[in-house]
């Protein structure tokens, strides 16, 4: 393994890591938890020097980040539907109301 490659690689672990630490703060399940999931992932890889097997991690967190960001936007989108759409409820006692009205 050269040494750019190494530093490159480092980089790249560190990166995947803030953002990840960053994105973290809205998980869902609370920062903290999040926070601690992911240190222990990152600690446990932390001994791995094959270069090869590293490149393979990091495109996992990238996935990771991806989903993250995945179950994000589905939050987002809910709490709109929530918000501006009539439930299921809402409309079938809507229903029933205009039936009681003819």
């Amino acid at each position: 393994m050269s040494i750019g490659s190494r530093t490159e690689l480092r980089r790249a672990v560190v990166q995947l890591y803030k953002e990840l630490q960053y994105m973290g703060r809205e998980y869902p399940a609370g920062a903290k938890y999040f926070h601690t999931r992911c240190k222990a992932a990152f600690l446990k890889n932390k001994d791995v020097t094959d270069e090869h097997e590293i490149r393979k991690l990091i495109e996992r967190g990238k996935f990771v980040q991806k989903e993250i960001e995945a179950l994000y936007s589905l939050r987002k989108y809910r709490a709109m539907k929530q918000r501006y759409y009539d439930t299921d409820e809402d409309v079938a006692g809507k229903i029933e109301q205009l039936i009681k009205d003819l």
